[in-house]
């Protein structure tokens, strides 16, 4: 069904876009916080890595983009924490704003091309040979690295910190914790996060534009509870492998639905459908195991009536 060039496309769009899978978990799973500036942060990542590699950087473009998405996380909780802007409503500020941020680092121009930049991937490709399935390999380092580093994070005393203040935020301040600080820590990291995975992007495919965030939440989502549907819940470990796993199957799906033919202009429909189903997919199981019982209690009362 899928050929290995199909195959090795998602892969490599898996591990990518994995990134803002294991950053919105960071916000939404761990901080309990809906952050909405992921779209811009997505953006403004690859609009910092297209100009960086453009200017002879691409290296130098990942910690840049990084640093960009940190300070756009700030913002988020700057406004939500020091201005009392609700989380939801401090995000779509941000998000709203940086579509002229984004415009201005990429010259305001809406695409950066870069179709004779050289690139990580392009080093790559002249390290390891044409060969060898260079761009997975960047990808996939990039990601488990992150990975490793997230989880280890979130295993330090600051890390517990912004776990406990996602878990009950009351009980951090009565144990003189500063939840602002906490908050504002973790959404830098989520957002740092979001932006790498867009430079990455942007250096694969050799071109930025302005439109390429949109939508990324629900993209985020749906690969994250995906991960959380089919893993179930455990560790750290587990939650941060599964995010990545669910990011690799989303991209799988959505290969499966290019091949068959699905305008590619109904696919942030489908995005949205599956995130549907896989919120829902706990209650669903839940009434379907409810029914079942109570049938098999009315076989029992009819066999002993």
């Amino acid at each position: 069904m899928f050929t290995v060039a199909t195959v090795l496309n998602a892969l490599e769009l898996g591990f990518i876009y994995a990134l803002v899978a294991m950053a919105l978990f960071l916000s939404f799973r761990v901080l309990n916080i809906a952050d909405m500036t992921t779209d811009g942060s997505f953006t403004l990542g690859c609009a910092v890595s297209a100009t960086a590699a453009v200017a002879g950087h691409p290296f130098l473009g990942l910690p840049l983009a990084m640093l960009a998405g940190a300070a756009a996380g700030f913002v988020t909780a700057f406004l939500q924490t020091k201005l009392a802007v609700p989380s939801i409503l401090a995000g779509i500020i941000t998000n709203t704003g940086l579509y002229t941020v984004n415009l201005a680092v990429m010259g305001f121009s809406s695409n950066v091309p870069m179709l004779k930049t050289v690139t990580v991937f392009t080093a790559a490709q002249g390290l390891l040979g044409d060969a060898a399935p260079y761009k997975l390999i960047v990808a996939a380092l990039i990601t488990v690295l992150v990975c490793v580093l997230l989880i280890a994070f979130l295993g330090t005393r600051l890390g517990l910190s912004i776990r406990a203040t996602g878990d009950n935020p009351d009980m951090v301040r009565a144990s003189s914790i500063n939840t602002a600080f906490t908050i504002t820590v973790g959404l830098c990291i989520a957002n740092a996060m979001t932006a790498l995975s867009g430079a990455v992007l942007a250096q694969y495919q050799r071109s930025a534009d302005i439109n390429l965030g949109t939508g990324m939440v629900v993209i985020g989502l749906a690969s994250l509870i995906i991960g959380e549907t089919l893993f179930g819940r455990g560790g750290m470990w587990v939650k941060a492998v599964a995010a990545v796993a669910g990011s690799i199957i989303y991209r799988f799906i959505i290969a499966l639905a290019l091949r068959a033919n699905v305008p590619s202009e109904c696919l942030k429909l489908i995005s949205a459908v599956i995130v549907a189903l896989a919120i829902a997919a706990p209650a669903l199981k839940a009434r379907m195991d409810f029914k079942r019982r109570r049938a098999n209690a009315g076989k029992e009362a009819a066999r002993h009536a």
